[in-house]
């Protein structure tokens, strides 16, 4: 494979790309899937496995593994070879899948998905950064149009494909079907990149130090944002708790990888202003993003009366229209060399079209606002391939993977606190507003539509026309950190590549 700085012929770019997506697209189409796939298959597990209140454990097990291996396997395909490591983190992954499909108990269940996520962790990013080691910086925006079409394959087919699974086969169906995902994409890895930069592990003495630190940050950190998520005042308390033990081993981890020979995370490449403005408002994205994606369903149900298949062909636009924004900001990268203007001029849109739908919560129709959400992800859609690109150009090659987990993890951060963010608006703002609204969210988060069968016409009619304020108010959060995100997009150095 040629150095990022040669400059290949179209055709000789065009097969060198083709011969290395089918291995890395899979891979990430396993681990992007594993993300929605599974929420399908929530219900019949609390059902097999007769414990609904710990539920949530199968998605942060998940959730925690998979932000700590990120850095882990940058660090590792930078020092060892990326091939190398993907055919480890595909091991890993099918492992994991095949103990969840034959886990007995919530516990083990919860368990095998920390396996699991330890192997999904490095698929995305050294996915990506396989793509970089081809693919020169001001061209892969060009290609980003295959990524973004993995992406919005995945958020498409996942929760009907889990559905499907679950009704006619079991909820165990769903992790069978993964296995066989990573042994394919392992044969297309050893087939086809065959020539990936094998790494220099000459001297490399492993961060343990750091991955146990940053583990004691990543966990407390998650764990405090799904008690918060909960809506419950009773579990502010434990989230304090938590929090607080993050912040200390964050300050610890700082230490540590400052002295650390060859830390986990490398902070002069962590530390450089296009690499952290640029992760900084790739988070505010994502938590806008899931976010939204998060709670509109609840929006639909009980302000619109939805049912769950409307809801969720509602929501298409917004989980899907991303990769338009995504192929639109590539190809103008491609030729004009510029990276954060597109996404500048994307987010500001995104924001100013969110805050219409905020304004207009209640009188907006269905279809208006389903296309409405779909502008808002063309715009967020955007940042995305500029992110990447900005990262690894300001990293360089050596630091390449480490650049590329970044993102990663910065994403699935940005993601758990813009979720528990505007649940928070969305839980303060009917608290403000009195009465047994605040309760009747929560029951609607935890019990879905059935919360609401016992209420009298007129008491639904109370309970939406609050609903519609609180959403309002989580809308406006949401394009608030769109416009900073756009922002933040002007104060990135690193501008053309």
């Amino acid at each position: 494979m040629p150095p990022d700085t040669a400059t290949p012929t179209e055709a000789e770019l065009r097969r060198l790309f083709f011969r290395v997506f089918p291995a890395v697209g899979l891979a990430m189409f396993g681990a992007a899937l594993d993300q929605t796939i599974v929420a399908a298959a929530l219900p019949s597990i609390a059902r097999s496995l007769g414990e609904v209140e710990r539920i949530s454990w199968v998605v942060v097990a998940y959730l925690v593994a998979t932000t700590v291996a990120a850095p882990v396997y940058g660090r590792l395909g930078d020092a060892f070879g990326r091939r190398r490591m993907l055919l480890v983190a595909l091991g890993m992954y099918a492992l994991g899948a095949t103990l969840c499909a034959l886990a007995p108990s919530l516990d083990m269940l919860a368990l095998a998905r920390l396996v699991q996520g330890f192997g999904g962790g490095g698929l995305i990013s050294l996915s990506v950064a396989l793509i970089a080691e081809v693919v020169p910086a001001r061209e892969r925006g060009r290609f980003q149009a295959w990524i973004a079409a993995v992406f919005a394959a995945s958020s498409a087919l996942g929760p009907v494909a889990g559905g499907l699974l679950t009704e006619w086969f079991g909820w165990r169906a769903v992790f069978m079907l993964q296995p066989p995902l990573a042994l394919l994409a392992a044969w297309l890895a050893v087939r086809r990149l065959a020539g990936a930069d094998p790494g220099n592990p000459q001297g490399f003495a492993f961060d343990w130090a750091g991955l146990l630190l940053f583990a004691l940050f990543v966990a407390p950190a998650l764990l405090a944002l799904d008690q918060v998520r909960r809506l419950a005042p009773s579990a502010l308390a434990l989230a304090f708790g938590l929090a607080a033990l993050a912040g200390l081993a964050l300050w610890l981890l700082w230490r540590q990888e400052r002295r650390a020979r060859d830390p986990l995370l490398p902070l002069d490449v962590l530390t450089e202003p296009s690499v952290w403005r640029a992760n900084l408002l790739s988070a505010l994205v994502s938590g806008a993003f899931v976010g939204a994606i998060a709670f509109l369903p609840i929006y639909f149900a009980a302000v619109r009366g939805l049912s769950p298949s409307a809801s969720g062909i509602a929501l298409l636009p917004l989980a899907v229209l991303a990769a338009v924004g995504a192929v639109v900001s590539g190809r103008l990268l491609s030729r004009t060399g510029r990276t954060m203007l597109w996404p500048a001029f994307g987010l500001a849109g995104a924001a100013i079209v969110m805050a219409a739908v905020a304004l207009g919560t209640g009188r907006l129709g269905v279809p208006a606002m389903a296309l409405l959400l779909g502008l808002v992800s063309i715009g967020l859609g955007t940042s995305f391939p500029m992110v990447q690109v900005t990262v690894q150009s300001a990293a360089g090659r050596e630091r390449l993977g480490s650049a590329t987990a970044s993102v990663q993890f910065t994403r699935a951060l940005g993601s758990a606190v813009g979720t528990a963010l505007l649940g928070t608006v969305l839980f303060g703002t009917l608290a403000a507003q009195g009465g047994e609204a605040a309760s009747l969210f929560v029951a609607l988060v935890n019990r879905g539509p059935e919360a609401l069968a016992g209420l009298s016409e007129a008491a639904q009619a109370a309970f939406r026309a609050e609903m519609t304020a609180a959403f309002r108010a989580a809308f406006l959060t949401a394009a608030a950190m769109a416009a900073v995100a756009a922002w933040l997009c002007t104060r990135v150095p690193l501008q053309r590549v």
